[in-house]
C-alpha cells in the first residue's frame, strides 16, 4: 500500500496553539494531533504581549514530535493564525519586541484621532474592512502618535504567521489573506492600500511583498532541520494563513444558500463573494470583506463569540472552581430559557476581566433580572450568542439578496450541541457542524494543492468532504425565540 503524503499544519488560535500532521492518501486526509500547548496575552507592565519565544518553542517541540512519530520529513508545513496581530523586524532580521496582543489598551481611542485625518467611511471604501480598535491600521498609528522608536527602527512588518514562516525558512513576505485583516489592504487594487497609509503617517516601506495562498517559499533554515532533527529539507508553504480563511476553505458544500460561522474565541459569520460589499448599507452594519482562499471575498461579521464563557471559565477556576463544557450545558439546560440577554460585542466584554460580574453587571444596567447560578450565567451567553447569530443572518439577507437554508458552523464551537441547537432554533434555518478542526484542514488542504497533489481548493473541498463526518441540527420552531430575539435587538440598538 503507497504510503500516505504527510503535511505539519502550525494552527495558532488566541487561546491555544496547535500542530497537526495531515494525511493524504489520495482519496482523504487524516489528521493526527502532534502537540498542543495554551496560548494568551502576557502582561507585562500596564501592557499585554504575545509571548512569541513561548510559541516558537512550542512549534519547535511539535516538529520534535513529527519527527519522532513517523522518522521522515513531511512535504511542507504551513502556518495559519488569528488576523491583525503583527512583529517588527529590524535591518539584522531581528525581532525588535515582542508583539502586542490585540486587547492591548494602547489603540483606546486611536480610531477617533485617525478619523481627524481621514474619514471611517473613506478607509472602509478603499479596504473594504471594518473599524475595530485593535486592527494592524490603529495599533500602527497608536506607535505613529507615540512616537514608538520601535516603528522607525522597524525594516520590515510580518503579521503573526508570516513571522512564523520567516522563523521557519527566512522569508519576509506576507500572505494575501492574512494580509486583508490588516485594514492597510486595497479591496481592489490588488496591494497595500497606500493612501491610508500615507494619510496616517505610517512608514510604508516597512509593508512587506504580498502573495498568494499556495505560494511556495524557501526550505527550511538548516538550523531548524538540524535542531528537529530533520536529515532532509522540505518547504515552509504560504497557506490561507488567516485561520479564518483556511476554515471557510475547509468547509464541504459551501454554495450560495449556506452561511459560514467559524466558532471559538471570536465568531466569524460570513457569506462567499466574488467582490467586496463596500455599500452605504454594509459600512452601516459593520461588515467587513477580507480575502478567501480562492481569492473570493468573505463578507462577514466580527462576533465576539465563546470568549465570554473562556473568560467566566478562567475566572470561576481563580475562585476554585472548575467547570468543563459538559459542566457549563448541562447546568444551563436546567437554567431558566430567556432570563436575560446581553450583547456579546458590547464593550464591557472586549476586555479581560471578573466576566460573570460583567454580565451581572449589565443585566442589571439594562432592567433584567440578574443571572446568580453558573447555569444562568451560562444559558445567557449561549442564548444571546444564537440571537446575534440570528441578527446578522437577517443583515448578511439584506446586503446579498439571498435566501440563506443553512448555517455551516466549524471549529471548537462546533462541539457544543447545545449551542448548535440554540442556534437553529433561534434562526429558523438547519445547522450543519463541521470540521472541528477545520483551520488545520484547510491549512493541510491548501499545501495539498501547492504541492500537487490535489488539482484545486474545489478538489480539496470535495476530499474534505468525503473525510469528515458531519452533524445536522434541524430548528424547532417557537414563538419564544421571537419574543426573545425582539428583546435582543433592543439591546443592540442601545
Amino acid at each position: 500500500m503507497k504510503s500516505p503524503i504527510k503535511f505539519v499544519a502550525v494552527d495558532l488560535g488566541a487561546s491555544g496553539g496547535r500542530l497537526m500532521a495531515g494525511l493524504w492518501d489520495g482519496e482523504r486526509f487524516t489528521l493526527e494531533d502532534l502537540h498542543r500547548f495554551p496560548n494568551g496575552g502576557v502582561t507585562v507592565g500596564s501592557n499585554l504581549y504575545w509571548d512569541m519565544a513561548a510559541i516558537w518553542a512550542n512549534l519547535q517541540s511539535g516538529l520534535k514530535e513529527y519527527r519522532t512519530r513517523f522518522n521522515d520529513s513531511p512535504a511542507g508545513i504551513g502556518v495559519d493564525s488569528w488576523g491583525v496581530d503583527f512583529g517588527l523586524l529590524n535591518k539584522a532580521g531581528h525581532l525588535i519586541e515582542n508583539p502586542f496582543h490585540y486587547r492591548d489598551k494602547r489603540t483606546d481611542g486611536i480610531p477617533a484621532l485617525a478619523f481627524e485625518l481621514i474619514s471611517d467611511r473613506d478607509i472602509f471604501s478603499a479596504t473594504g474592512i471594518q473599524t475595530m480598535q485593535f486592527n494592524t491600521l490603529y495599533q500602527l498609528y497608536s506607535m505613529v502618535r507615540s512616537h514608538d522608536r520601535a516603528l522607525y527602527e522597524a525594516d520590515r512588518l510580518l503579521m503573526i504567521p508570516d513571522l512564523c514562516s520567516y522563523f521557519l525558512c527566512g522569508d519576509k513576505r506576507a500572505e494575501y489573506t492574512e494580509a486583508t485583516t490588516t485594514q492597510l489592504y486595497s479591496a481592489f487594487a490588488g496591494d497595500w492600500e497606500y493612501s491610508v497609509v500615507k494619510a496616517l503617517d505610517i512608514p510604508a516601506a516597512i509593508l512587506p511583498p504580498v502573495i498568494k495562498p499556495g505560494t511556495m517559499l524557501a526550505p527550511l533554515r538548516s538550523q531548524v532541520l538540524e535542531e528537529c532533527g530533520f536529515a532532509l529539507p522540505f518547504p515552509a508553504i504560504a497557506v490561507a494563513s488567516h485561520d479564518t480563511a483556511s476554515a471557510v476553505a475547509a468547509i464541504p458544500s459551501m454554495e450560495a444558500e449556506s452561511v459560514f460561522i467559524s466558532s471559538g474565541t471570536w465568531s466569524l459569520m460570513g457569506v462567499e463573494l466574488d467582490a467586496p460589499n463596500v455599500s452605504d448599507e454594509s459600512y452601516r452594519l459593520g461588515f467587513t470583506n477580507e480575502g478567501g482562499a480562492d481569492g473570493s471575498t468573505l463578507l462577514m461579521k466580527n462576533i465576539t463569540g465563546l470568549w465570554i464563557i473562556q473568560e467566566c471559565m478562567r475566572h470561576w477556576k481563580s475562585q476554585g472552581q472548575s467547570h468543563s463544557w459538559d459542566d457549563l450545558q448541562t447546568a444551563a439546560s436546567l437554567a431558566t430559557p430567556f432570563k436575560c440577554l446581553i450583547d456579546s460585542n458590547a464593550r464591557d466584554f472586549q476586555m479581560p476581566c471578573d466576566m460573570p460580574d460583567a454580565i451581572r453587571h449589565y443585566c442589571h444596567a439594562t432592567h433584567q433580572p440578574v443571572p446568580d447560578t453558573v447555569g444562568e450565567i451560562a444559558r445567557c451567553a449561549f442564548e444571546s450568542l444564537s440571537l446575534k447569530y440570528r441578527s446578522v443572518l437577517d443583515s448578511l439577507t439584506a446586503l446579498t439578496g439571498r435566501a440563506f437554508r443553512t448555517l455551516r458552523v466549524m471549529g471548537g464551537g462546533s462541539l457544543n450541541t447545545m449551542l448548535c441547537q440554540m442556534t437553529a432554533d433561534a434562526c429558523d434555518a438547519q445547522v450543519v457542524c463541521g470540521p472541528v478542526e477545520a483551520s488545520a484542514l484547510g491549512n493541510v488542504m491548501m499545501q495539498a494543492v501547492a504541492t500537487g497533489h490535489l488539482p484545486s481548493i474545489a478538489a480539496g473541498r470535495a476530499a474534505i468532504s468525503a473525510s469528515i463526518q458531519s452533524r445536522s441540527f434541524e430548528p424547532h420552531r417557537s414563538d419564544a425565540w421571537d419574543a426573545a430575539y425582539a428583546r435582543f435587538k433592543q439591546l443592540e440598538s442601545s
